[in-house]
């Protein structure tokens, strides 16, 4: 592609958008799709994506050198924005502000697509009333090995429990591995308050499929599928519906009726697929935003939850810490509870004998940190080296006992890659080492900060 490509200048609702270097590749492995076949995908299925993210701040998740290569958060609208975008004002859990970026027409989806955000990234709330979410998310994430089967279940599980609670689900696959279910509900609860009702709902999920389902936010403790409550706290933003993904085949976030959940395959919704789907049938989530629904039959659950003494679970780390939460650190690290004395009686005793010497504590999940990097592929390389150097250890990892995070810094993504070694027995552990690769993007600016706390 030559640099001095001229941009492409298109119409789109009485407003005209400039594509810069349309034939830019933005896909080259399985799918083969240029920048401008990403503009034009966005525009045939304009009505529905627009349902996901109009009259919403989005933050834009820019590609600009296309889905292979690392992508890079952009919080904060950029300069000169064209007529047709405007933006809102919106308060982070750091006290900052931002103006971000709203789309309401066809052109700003263009224009936001031309920017590289593949992915569309809006807040649940709507521009008029930034504090007060008018959705409730429900998040399916899937662990390392866990069949899609089983997301379909869980699935079915959260749409039988909403129907008891008097909600709507609107089902979509999440475009990777896992399924999201959206719910419109009255604008009149805080994030805090949404958060806790997504927490209980996560709960009681657990509680009707045990085996299949967790809560649990650490991830050395989650079995199955996640629900992870955390993505209705302030500031969080999960891809909506026909939001183009970075895997090789161009997977995109389908809209679901209930009856496809049962049967469907998120391989088959793609760039090239979905244009047709959407001429075809519509799309299925088109009466979402006629329902409107009450969270006060969730908050019962939750205010049970509280009685019974479950209390707050984690929230993501750049919150500041809750009033009810349990200290935030993962059970691998947790110190163990000091004993008490033997009896006040011993401990006042000239002639005690000595306490034996207390065994060592013995870690039910030993976690080591293999792999730190901005490139997953380099990271995953380094899991490779640490198994060849460890092969012993590395034969008794359950698949679920390699860890791979998708980690979220201030602008940009990373991976962290870990291995818990609780099926290792405790003399044949290898010890924690410099990770290999080593770089977290993170680490200086979370030094920073502890200077400064």
């Amino acid at each position: 592609m030559s640099k001095e490509e001229a941009a492409e200048v298109i119409s789109v609702g009485g407003h005209e958008v400039r594509i810069t270097h349309p034939s830019k590749p933005y896909f080259t492995k399985e799918a083969k799709l240029s920048k401008l076949d990403i503009v034009r995908y966005y525009l045939s299925v304009a009505d529905g994506a627009l349902r996901g993210i109009k009259d919403r701040p989005i933050v834009l998740k820019r590609f600009v050198d296309g889905a292979e290569s690392p992508p890079f958060y952009q919080k904060r609208a950029p300069p000169n924005l064209p007529s047709f975008v405007r933006t809102a004002t919106l308060s982070f859990p750091s006290g900052r502000t931002a103006e971000e970026v709203v789309v309401d027409n066809a052109a700003g989806l263009a224009w936001v697509a031309n920017l590289g955000s593949m992915e569309l990234h809006p807040h649940p709330v709507r521009s008029g009333d930034v504090e007060h979410p008018d959705e409730l998310r429900v998040d399916l994430d899937p662990g390392p090995g866990v069949a899609w089967d089983d997301v379909r279940r869980v699935a079915l599980e959260v749409n039988a429990f909403l129907a008891e609670l008097g909600l709507r689900g609107f089902a979509k696959t999440s475009g990777s591995r896992g399924i999201h279910v959206n719910v419109r509900i009255e604008p009149r609860w805080t994030f805090t308050e949404v958060r806790q009702a997504a927490l209980a709902f996560s709960r009681e999920i657990e509680r009707r499929a045990p085996t299949l389902a967790t809560s649990k936010w650490w991830k050395e403790e989650r079995h199955g599928v996640f629900l992870d409550y955390n993505q209705n706290a302030k500031d969080r933003t999960t891809a909506s519906a026909y939001s183009v993904r970075p895997l090789p085949d161009a997977r995109v976030s389908a809209p679901l009726t209930w009856d496809e959940v049962p049967v469907c395959n998120p391989a088959d919704f793609t760039v090239l697929t979905m244009p047709q789907r959407f001429a075809t049938i519509g799309c299925p989530h088109e009466h979402m935003d006629t329902t409107t629904a009450s969270l006060e039959a969730l908050l019962e659950f939750a205010a049970k939850d509280d009685a019974s003494g479950l209390g707050d679970a984690p929230w993501p780390p750049h919150f500041p810490k809750a009033a009810r939460e349990a200290a935030r650190v993962a059970p691998s690290r947790a110190k163990g509870a000091a004993k008490k004395a033997a009896t006040a009686a011993a401990a006042d005793s000239a002639e005690a004998a000595p306490r034996p010497a207390r065994a060592a504590r013995t870690s039910k999940m030993p976690l080591l940190t293999i792999a730190n990097s901005p490139d997953k592929a380099a990271a995953l390389e380094g899991l490779l080296r640490w198994k060849a150097k460890y092969p012993e250890a590395a034969a008794l990892l359950a698949v679920d006992d390699v860890l791979v995070d998708s980690m979220r810094g201030r602008s940009s993504t990373w991976t962290r890659i870990r291995v818990n070694l609780r099926n290792v027995p405790e003399a044949s552990r290898p010890a924690q080492e410099t990770p290999d690769p080593d770089d977290d993007p993170t680490r200086a600016w979370r030094e920073a900060v502890k200077r400064t706390t």
